[in-house]
């Protein structure tokens, strides 16, 4: 007897299967459409595509063609591309005139979501093109983080660590996007304050620190007390040591107080016999 196949899971739970039918309906198998018929999708979550990986899928569809169908949704010019932006662009880099393609109906919510997991499925997304798309489907389409996590198939924690990268200064998602910093870095970063991460993330792609480092160095700044209220604890010792000699050299209470631009002293006398002395000590006795 024929063992039941494995029932296998990807990482992103429900994947595309689960938000695209897979039936044998009337048009559900793959047709060739005219690229020029093709527009692009509003929605697509990836901001740029590498040259090079273009060029590289290009080349091999100029001699296999396009093996996977993109998907589209028909509109009422032409069609307009949901998963499958990259394979578009080689094939016309190609010379390609057609490419084929599965028409499905979606609603708009779920063409940015099947265009969300085609791209992290395929790991082409960086962590602030996920970052910005589970954003825009939780302002756009007013989806909660329990629904991005159940149309994505991911965990919902991965959802919130994510948009929290949003959170970010902006030097540090840059660097993020263009993949100067790993997303541990900007983690680690994130515990530090806005100036701080701005500061500290240039230190981290200059001295190439590890995530590990990242954190011990945020860690240790964020120990470290503030320079001015060192300062102030200085002075204010300083300050007490001066009055205890002052009274030890005069005899009488004194009293220290700084201002911005200088201070006063106030010493106190109980008696004109009292004030006479403090007189003739203060001046040597010079009448």
């Amino acid at each position: 007897m024929t063992p039941p196949p494995v029932e296998r899971h990807t990482g992103l739970g429900r994947g595309l299967e689960a938000l695209i039918p897979q039936t044998t309906q009337a048009g559900a198998a793959p047709i060739e459409i005219p690229i020029s018929r093709i527009r692009g999708n509003p929605y697509q979550p990836r901001q740029k595509v590498e040259q090079k990986a273009l060029e590289s899928l290009a080349a091999s569809i100029a001699i296999h063609g396009v093996i996977q169908p993109v998907l589209v949704t028909e509109v009422l010019d032409g069609y307009q591309l949901v998963a499958g932006e990259r394979r578009v662009r080689a094939a016309q880099l190609a010379g390609l005139d057609h490419v084929p393609a599965v028409v499905r109906q979606l609603t708009e919510r779920d063409q940015l979501a099947v265009a969300i997991v085609e791209n992290v499925q395929r790991a082409d997304l960086n962590a602030m093109e996920e970052a910005h798309a589970y954003r825009q489907l939780a302002d756009e389409f007013k989806l909660t983080q329990d629904e991005i996590a159940a149309r994505v198939g991911r965990a919902r924690s991965t959802i919130a660590n994510t948009l929290r990268l949003l959170e970010l200064e902006q030097p540090v998602q840059q660097a993020l996007a263009d993949g100067n910093i790993a997303e541990g870095h900007a983690r680690a970063l994130a515990g530090a304050t806005p100036a701080a991460q701005r500061q500290l993330v240039e230190t981290v792609m200059v001295r190439g620190l590890s995530v590990r480092q990242t954190e011990e160095l945020v860690r240790r700044l964020r120990d470290r007390p503030p320079i001015q209220s060192k300062i102030a604890t200085d002075s204010d010792a300083n300050m007490d040591r001066l009055e205890e000699d002052l009274r030890r050299a005069l005899g009488t209470k004194v009293s220290l107080a700084r201002s911005r631009k200088g201070g006063r002293i106030v010493i106190e006398y109980y008696s004109d016999e009292e004030f006479s002395r403090l007189f003739d000590r203060l001046t040597g006795g010079i009448s």
